[in-house]
């Protein structure tokens, strides 16, 4: 093998990622604000060559889907802004919002105590098996688009177009429906007030934040975070005191609920029926992906945020949980028929408990979990459409990127559709809520079965060329192992609320109802089969002997990459074992 070891070869294409600049050499060395301000909205400019592992004389126009798919996403414009810290809080607390501060009101009624626990704890099982294995694809290849291109590259384009137009779509609407969320919320403290204005408020608020670029979104996010973070801790410590008998009632709780009225709601199906809720609440666990593209330091940073997922589902979703068990029954009325904070089990495990003023600090925060979601799927849907738009998925318009690294066009996109929330925040707020979440509720299924496939395949290929793991900066703590579990639980899910959605629970068999439930896999199918009719893509899988592995990776020089990592390994035995038990799990 050569010093640079990646062939050049039709089949893969290795672009090193460009810089941009914010102003062209020939501007005046010291623009004022305002001309700043307005050159900023301008074309990225490209000042570093980039190469590839095509002839110089390729025809773009004749590639291949595949190599077209690989070469645009290694060139991406979008700036590495996200620092450590950045990552280490998106990963920790950016997902937690409505589907687990609110939704989780909802699953308790359903599934009772011993249900959420169940379905939470599977989840979160698969989860970790998932964001390990994407953990391993981002940090190799950290591109613009992300697990959203894995699937392409590493499966099939035609799946690869079905994940990443479903993952739009589910972040697309998640965005009015955390708005009418928002505006639901401020109605804890005063209902006179029409919610759209409140709806006003908080989407100039959204779009602010992501109007800055991709650091402004990054501070915002951190900040919102350790909020979260703060307030979540707060709740465990003040629910384990209130379960003990130390709250102003000073009646002892302990596990009273658990025998009456008893840990199962509704039997099996309620256990199954509380899955989609909970995939709900685990719905941009995977973003820490998104950002490889826009990382600082991907190897380093991305591998220790993807760590701290374990701690964020063991403490925010588990213990939280657990304890919500023991201070709400099942039976509780406010649970039901309620889809605003009045039926968060956050809130009325404090008011059961006896505490003025905590309830109001509990909606607060869930407040600002919403807008910090609200912020993500900005985020996640402008970075969705941008890497759609690089592979010729999408218009070429929306992958427009500006001097300042934002994605605007698909995030003026994303705002527009974004003002749907005004028309959620009628009387009719409720049933927009539903079917919002029909259409984005299973879509995180498919994207976290497609990130395991795609890890799978990545490893086939590699074995099949004759390589192995010792040249990756960071493998998978679950391997190949937990990416077939992950594919299990997640297909498994997916057959079980193919039940729920034709027979549902404590109603009628229904079309409304089978739609509301499961309308996100007929978007995929139908995604999955057109996009096989418009690019006449007849193969179900690419072989692995034909899977790209080089393309879009930071470090070309494989040899003189595996003698670093060789040496930072020899490096991190030689240290402790509680430094090194430290190091594997945080």
């Amino acid at each position: 093998m050569s010093d640079i070891s990646i062939p050049k070869t039709k089949s893969s294409s290795v672009i090193e990622t460009t810089n941009t600049t914010p102003y062209p050499q020939q501007q005046e060395a010291h623009p004022t604000r305002w001309q700043s301000f307005k050159d900023s909205f301008k074309p990225a400019i490209v000042t570093e060559k980039f190469t590839s592992a095509y002839d110089e004389g390729e025809d773009i126009e004749n590639m291949t889907d595949i190599q077209r798919i690989n070469m645009n996403t290694s060139k991406s414009n979008l700036q590495r802004k996200l620092k450590n810290r950045h990552l280490q809080m998106i990963a920790i607390a950016s997902s937690i919002g409505s589907g687990l501060l609110i939704g989780s009101g909802g699953a308790l009624a359903a599934g009772g105590p011993g249900g959420i626990l169940i379905a939470w704890f599977i989840s979160g099982i698969s989860i970790l098996c998932t964001i390990q294995a994407m953990a391993e694809l981002a940090v190799t290849f950290p591109i613009s688009g992300s697990f959203n291109v894995y699937a392409s590259r590493f499966i099939d384009p035609s799946v690869g177009f079905a994940v990443a137009w479903n993952y739009f779509c589910q972040y697309l609407v998640l965005l009015p429906l955390e708005l009418v969320a928002a505006a639901m919320t401020i109605q804890y403290w005063n209902s006179s007030i029409n919610p759209d204005v409140w709806v006003l408020i908080f989407y100039v608020v959204v779009v602010s934040i992501n109007f800055f670029g991709v650091k402004g979104y990054g501070e915002a996010e951190f900040v919102m975070s350790i909020v979260k973070v703060i307030a979540i801790i707060g709740f465990i410590i003040v629910c384990i005191v209130l379960a003990a008998g130390g709250g102003p009632t000073g009646h002892y709780m302990g596990a009273t609920y658990w025998h009456h009225p008893g840990p199962f709601a509704n039997g099996f199906k309620g256990v199954v029926s509380v899955f989609i809720t909970a995939a709900f609440s685990f719905a941009g666990t995977e973003l820490v992906g998104l950002t490889a593209a826009e990382a600082q330091d991907p190897r380093k940073s991305l591998p220790k945020a993807t760590k701290q997922v374990f701690w964020r589902i063991l403490m925010f979703y588990m213990v939280s949980l657990t304890l919500i068990t023991f201070l709400v029954p099942y039976s509780e009325p406010r649970l039901l028929g309620q889809s605003d904070v009045s039926a968060s089990p956050f809130v009325i495990a404090i008011q059961n408990g006896g505490i003025k003023v905590l309830p109001s600090i509990m909606n607060a925060v869930i407040l600002i979990s919403i807008i910090s979601v609200g912020s993500s799927t900005v985020y996640a849907t402008s970075r969705t459409l941008t890497a759609l738009a690089e592979q010729g998925l999408a218009p070429k318009i929306c992958g427009y990127v500006d001097r300042a690294g934002r994605p605007l066009v698909a995030i003026i996109i994303t705002n527009v559709f974004g003002l749907l929330s005004f028309i959620a925040a009628s009387g009719k707020e409720d049933e927009v809520f539903t079917w919002l979440l029909a259409i984005s509720a299973l879509s995180s299924i498919f994207t976290w079965l497609s990130i395991c496939l795609a890890h799978i395949r990545f490893r086939r290929a590699l074995y099949v060329k004759g390589r192995n793991t010792d040249e990756l900066v960071f493998t998978s703590s679950t391997g190949v192992i937990g990416s077939w579990f992950g594919v299990l639980l997640n297909s498994l899910v997916l057959i079980a609320e193919f039940w729920i959605a034709l027979f549902p629970l404590g109603e009628a068999p229904s079309a409304e109802g089978f739609f509301s439930v499961y309308l996100g896999f007929l978007i995929m199918i139908g995604c999955y089969v057109g996009h096989k009719l418009w690019r006449k893509n007849w193969i179900l899988f690419i072989r692995a002997k034909d899977i790209d592995i080089d393309s879009g990776r930071r470090e070309t020089d494989l040899e003189a990459l595996k003698r670093e990592l060789a040496e930072e390994r020899r490096v991190l035995q030689s240290k402790p074992w509680w430094f090194r038990l430290y190091n594997y799990w945080c």
